[in-house]
C-alpha cells in the first residue's frame, strides 16, 4: 500500500479518543432511551476517506475524466483590471453620451469600490483610442492592440466576465482558488494533482512575474495566488525569480561536485523514504520529489534559459525587451520553452493595468509592453504545432468603470469594474475568431451569455479533460473543489 494511504487507515491519537468519545455517548443514550448499545446499528457505513494521494510523477487514477483538448496551460494574467471599454468592447454609444452621466436605469444598484461608491456624477468615458476590425472574423479590438489583431483569427474573446470581488487581492485570488480568502489551492495546483508531471526534469507548474516599466502598479503579487492550499505542498507553483538565479540555491556550492551531490541525495532520500514509511506525512514525500526536482533542474535550467538557438525573427517577435530580464516579453519565451519542454501549467502574472489616475498615458505604455509578447507566444505556439492543444489565457482580476474616475469635468482615470468585463483564450479546444456575450450600450451590465469567474474554472478545467465537479480534496470534514459548489463549463466558446 502506498505510504500514505496506509498512514490514513491507521488509527491516531485524535481518531481514538474521538470513536472512544463516540461509544460512550452512543452507551449513554442507548441507556436513557432503552435501547441497547450495539455495533450492529452502523453496519455497512462507512467513515469518508481523504481523496487518495497522487502517485510520485502522476496524477489521480482516473484523471483526466475524459479526452482533452489542453494538455498544458499557459495564464497571461494582467493584474490591476484592464480596461474592457478602452480594449475589447466598444461602444458607439458612450462617445454619443461622453461627459454626461450613465443612466440610473444602467447603473442601478451594481457594487462598486469605496472609492466611487459615493460619487453624484457618472460622467460617460468612451474608448480613449479608435477600435479597428481585425483579421478574416472582422474582430473588432482596439488600435492599442495591432499585434493580438493580428493573431484575431487564432482568439475568442470572452465579454461577458463577471465577478463580486471589487478590489484587488479577492479578485485575483478568486479566479486563481475558487474563494476570495485565501486558503485553497491554486488553479495550478489543482492539475498538477489531478494530472501529474508530464515532465521528470521542470516543475509541473510555474510561476513568472513581470511589472509595468514606470512602475506605477502598486499590486502585490502575493505567494497564494500560486499556494497549494490545504493540498501537499508539492503541488504549489514554482517561481522563477526576475532577478538573481531564477531558482535560488539550485547550484552546487564551490568544491561540490555533481556526482557527490547525487550520492549526498541518494542516502538523504533513503532517510526520507524511512521516515515516510513510519508516518505516511505527504510533506515528507514533497521533500524526497523537491530534492529530486532540484537535482534534475541544475541540467534542465541552463539549457532553458539559453537563447542561442532562437532566431532572430523569433526575438524581434516577441519585441525589443525579450532578453531582458524580468520583463514580460522575456517572460513570454520563457514560457514558450517550458511550454514546449512539458511543464503543464504556467502562470505569467503581470501587474501594472490599475489606471485610476492616468488612464490616458499609462493604458497604451501597458499595451507596449504586452501587446506584442501575447501575440507572439500564440504565433510561436501555432508554428511549432504546440498551440493545438495548449490553452493561452489572457485576463484579470476584472474591468474597468465605464464611467470616469476624478474631476467629474475632466476625469482621468476608470475604478474597478467586475460586472462585466473581457477576457481572451487562444487554442487548446477553443472557438478561434470569435466572441462570446454580449453587454449593453455602456458595457455596464451583461445582455447574453453570462461568464462568472466559476464558470470559466471549471471550463478551463474541462479543456483540461477534467470534471470540475469530480477533482475534490476531502479538507476538514467536507470535499473542496476548486470551483466551490458553482460553475458551468461555457459550451460557447469550445471549438
Amino acid at each position: 500500500m502506498d505510504p500514505i494511504l496506509e498512514n490514513i487507515a491507521r488509527v491516531n491519537r485524535r481518531q481514538l479518543f474521538g470513536q472512544a468519545a463516540s461509544g460512550i455517548g452512543l452507551a449513554a443514550l442507548a441507556s436513557l432511551v432503552g435501547k441497547p448499545a450495539s455495533g450492529d446499528e452502523g453496519a455497512g457505513r462507512t467513515l469518508p476517506v481523504p481523496a487518495p494521494e497522487a502517485n510520485r510523477f502522476g496524477g489521480i487514477p482516473g484523471v483526466p475524466h475524459f479526452k482533452p483538448t489542453a494538455k498544458r496551460v499557459v495564464m497571461l494574467w494582467q493584474g490591476g483590471g484592464p480596461s474592457h471599454v478602452d480594449l475589447y468592447d466598444d461602444k458607439p454609444v458612450m462617445r454619443e453620451m461622453a461627459g454626461k452621466d450613465i443612466p440610473d436605469s444602467v447603473r442601478g444598484t451594481t457594487r462598486l469600490s469605496t472609492m466611487s461608491s459615493g460619487y453624484g456624477k457618472w460622467p460617460c468615458v468612451p474608448s480613449i483610442k479608435p477600435f479597428k476590425q481585425y483579421g478574416t472574423s472582422g474582430l473588432s479590438l482596439s488600435e492599442m492592440l495591432p499585434n493580438i489583431g493580428s493573431i484575431a483569427d487564432e482568439i475568442c474573446v470572452v465579454k461577458t466576465m463577471n465577478t463580486e470581488a471589487v478590489n484587488h487581492a479577492p479578485g485575483v485570488t478568486f479566479f486563481m482558488t475558487g474563494a476570495q480568502v485565501p486558503g485553497r489551492p491554486s488553479m495550478g495546483s489543482w492539475l498538477s494533482y489531478g494530472l501529474g508531471n508530464d515532465t521528470d526534469n521542470l516543475p509541473t507548474f510555474v510561476v513568472m512575474t513581470s511589472s509595468d516599466k514606470q512602475k506605477t502598479c502598486g499590486q502585490l503579487f502575493f505567494d497564494y495566488y500560486w499556494g497549494s492550499g490545504f493540498l501537499p505542498s508539492r503541488y504549489q507553483g514554482v517561481r522563477f525569480r526576475n532577478t538573481g538565479d531564477p531558482v535560488p540555491y539550485l547550484a552546487n556550492p564551490p568544491g561540490v561536485s555533481r556526482e557527490a551531490r547525487r550520492a549526498l541525495l541518494d542516502d538523504i532520500s533513503a532517510i526520507n523514504a524511512e521516515h515516510m514509511a513510519d508516518y505516511g506525512d505527504p510533506e515528507i514525500d514533497t521533500r524526497i520529489a523537491q530534492y529530486e526536482m532540484a537535482f534534475r533542474m541544475q541540467a534542465s535550467v541552463p539549457d532553458l534559459l539559453d537563447f542561442s538557438n532562437e532566431t532572430e525573427a523569433t526575438i524581434k517577435r516577441y519585441g525589443p525587451d525579450a532578453l531582458v530580464k524580468g520583463t514580460f516579453a522575456n517572460n513570454c519565451l520563457i514560457a514558450r520553452r517550458l511550454l514546449e519542454r512539458g511543464v503543464r501549467f504556467v502562470q505569467l502574472m503581470h501587474a501594472g493595468w490599475d489606471q485610476h489616475g492616468n488612464l490616458y498615458t499609462q493604458l497604451a505604455h501597458q499595451c507596449e509592453d504586452t501587446d506584442a509578447p501575447s501575440a507572439a507566444l500564440v504565433q510561436d505556439l501555432k508554428e511549432r504545432g504546440l498551440l493545438d492543444d495548449t490553452l493561452v489565457a489572457w485576463g484579470g482580476e476584472f474591468g474597468r468603470t465605464p464611467f470616469g474616475q476624478g474631476d467629474p469635468a475632466s476625469p482621468k482615470g476608470r475604478d474597478h469594474f467586475g460586472r462585466a468585463y473581457s477576457w481572451w483564450l487562444a487554442g487548446g479546444g477553443v472557438k478561434p475568431g470569435s466572441t462570446y456575450g454580449e453587454t449593453d450600450d455602456f458595457a455596464w451590465n451583461i445582455t447574453r451569455d453570462p461568464v462568472h469567474v466559476h464558470d470559466m474554472q471549471a471550463t478551463i478545467m474541462h479543456l483540461c479533460g477534467i470534471d470540475h465537479t469530480k477533482l475534490t480534496f476531502r479538507y476538514q470534514g467536507r470535499q473542496y473543489r476548486l470551483t466551490d459548489v458553482h460553475g458551468h463549463v461555457v459550451e460557447g466558446i469550445l471549438a
